[in-house]
């Protein structure tokens, strides 16, 4: 966990405005961080906090927050979802729904309040292992999976769900980053979510919903798919103060398809 002293949390806070869930830390709205979601490796000099898998460890010093992919299965465990937990698996005509943006993963079936505490209740280990980790905040990726589900959930399933994930956070005393869906910010925020993690909020003129509803708004803006070149996207005034652009695959800097810019 980041090891700045508790003073300075607060001048952090009331320097930028941020008004999180008592009882937990963000970090200031111009923080640059990085998207380490395909292996973590050291951070650079500049760099003041990182996102990686609840799989990974947090970067010692910096703010972290731990991915989890809350609303579909990882791919590594789709078999043992389908074998073990198929009742709580959206399906269509007896087969899984599936994600045409991933396949390998399988959408939850959120639609009754049985299913999404039984699903949260499952997933409670992860948020476990986050903040016995040492991370500082939790993201938590796809609440708009109700818009791939063909009209079998709604927003008001993945808002009552994402409910359950903002104590299991909070009960830790981890932040919890709305992912996406900007659509659903005002929402978001009245659900409990405490910061958002935006992917191509420039690219598709969707930052300024997102910093509408919260302080701290993480983006990340994907270099093969910039609307110009990295220094006019930087140039935006729309775009978060928090805006770093990746390659997509977001892999290591030994891979010669890494990229990294900060706005």
């Amino acid at each position: 966990m980041r090891t700045f002293a508790v003073a300075a949390i607060v001048v952090a806070l009331t320097l930028s405005g941020c008004t999180p869930q008592p009882g937990v830390a963000l970090p200031s709205t111009d923080a640059v961080v990085d998207y380490q979601l395909g292996g973590g490796y050291d951070p650079a000099a500049g760099i003041d906090g990182v996102v990686r898998d609840s799989t990974d460890q947090p970067a010692p010093g910096l703010y972290s927050v731990c991915y989890i992919n809350g609303f579909q299965s990882q791919p590594a465990d789709r078999d043992l979802w389908l074998r073990e937990r198929a009742d709580l698996v959206l399906t269509r005509d007896g087969a899984p729904v599936i994600d045409e943006n991933w396949p390998d993963e399988l959408i939850f079936d959120i639609s009754t309040a049985a299913n999404r505490t039984e699903i949260a209740r499952l997933l409670d280990p992860v948020f476990a292992r986050c903040a016995d980790a040492g991370f500082d905040a939790v993201e938590i990726d796809n609440l708009d999976s109700y818009t791939r589900s063909g009209g079998a959930l709604d927003a008001d399933d993945a808002l009552e769900f994402a409910r359950l994930f903002v104590r299991a956070a909070h009960d830790r005393s981890l932040a919890i980053a709305q992912k996406n869906a900007a659509e659903l910010v005002s929402r978001g925020r009245d659900a409990g979510f405490d910061f958002a993690v935006a992917e191509e909020c420039q690219r598709f003129d969707e930052c300024r919903g997102y910093t509408a509803e919260y302080d701290l708004v993480i983006d990340i803006e994907y270099a093969d798919d910039l609307s110009s070149d990295i220094a006019d996207v930087c140039a935006d005034p729309q775009i978060p103060t928090s805006t770093i652009v990746r390659d997509r695959d977001l892999v290591t800097p030994s891979d010669a398809g890494y990229v990294f810019a900060s706005c």
